[in-house]
């Protein structure tokens, strides 16, 4: 019987195609690949796809996203923002919550790639989203896009539901929870488990006591009786908790063919250091984009 991995990497259509090629041209040779990165089946088939261009590669996990399963399946072989991560998060807040987020008032941190991802995934689950957003420019294109765009602490009252997609640190804290609504639900989306302040918010003075509600949902008990849940403890909602899946494969699959073809070009010398971090070059945008639409016609 085959894993959910095997499943994952026959899934991504675009690394096996790159994977052939790598094997032939061998781009890697010689060369010792380091990546930190969310160990998980899609992580595994970009590295494999490393190994088979004859990359040496090392990889370390990243903080309670590292899945045993995915280094198990390592072993065992000597080994995209917006639409991605918007569509995961909200696969994951109804998996670990199991309600609707129909009429559900939510707020949003963050209007960065992932934010508006985020925010039209749950407006299109019929969520009435609100938008935190430091950024002038990146406010006033939340506005355009239709989201509502209140102040910090009417967003914080308001919401039934609040994600955090900042990248900063400290975007919920216990300085926060006399804002909170009664039943209000704590997630975070950002990369690392610094966004909301799960362990100032447990100290703080207003809580009484908490507990595992339900697996991936701690429910924090305040004094005045409200109640707070935070799902996964403050990480990163759509890779912890409860069976996380992550963002979808196809995405993932295009994500990380971009990264092999950008790693080949650098490599190759084809491309200098002022080219190795992002944006990708855009001829490797195109070159994986056209590649991608092919595969997808022929589905």
């Amino acid at each position: 019987m085959g894993s959910r991995i095997d499943w994952v990497i026959g899934s991504c259509r675009l690394l096996a195609a790159i994977g052939d090629e790598f094997e032939r041209t061998r781009p890697f040779e010689g060369r010792r690949i380091g990546t930190g990165i969310h160990l998980e089946p899609k992580t595994v088939a970009l590295l494999l796809t490393l190994v088979r261009g004859a990359a040496d590669v090392v990889s370390t996990g990243n903080l309670n996203t590292t899945q045993q399963s995915a280094i198990d399946y390592l072993s065992e072989q000597f080994a995209e923002n917006r639409h991605a991560v918007g569509q995961s998060v909200l696969e994951s807040l109804l998996r670990i919550t199991n309600r609707a987020t129909n009429g559900r008032r939510v707020t949003v941190f963050g209007y960065g790639a992932c934010g508006k991802g985020i925010s039209a995934n749950l407006r299109n689950a019929y969520a009435v989203v609100s938008v935190v957003e430091v950024d002038p420019v990146l406010r006033l294109e939340a506005l355009l896009d239709g989201f509502l765009v209140p102040d910090r602490e009417s967003a914080l009252a308001e919401a039934e539901i609040v994600v955090t997609a900042t990248g900063a640190e400290g975007v919920v804290t216990g300085a926060d929870l006399a804002l909170l609504r009664d039943g209000v639900i704590l997630a975070n989306a950002g990369h690392f488990p610094r966004e909301i302040d799960v362990e100032g918010i447990v100290s703080d003075p207003s809580v009484d006591s908490g507990e595992e509600a339900a697996e991936g949902v701690t429910t924090l008990r305040l004094v005045d009786g409200r109640r707070v849940h935070v799902l996964a403890n403050g990480h990163m909602v759509n890779l912890a908790g409860p069976r996380p899946l992550g963002n979808s494969i196809e995405s993932m699959d295009l994500g990380f063919a971009l990264q092999a073809r950008c790693l080949e070009a650098v490599a190759r010398g084809v491309v200098g250091a002022d080219s190795c971090v992002v944006p990708v070059p855009p001829e490797i945008d195109a070159v994986v984009a056209d590649a991608f639409v092919r595969l997808a016609s022929r589905a």
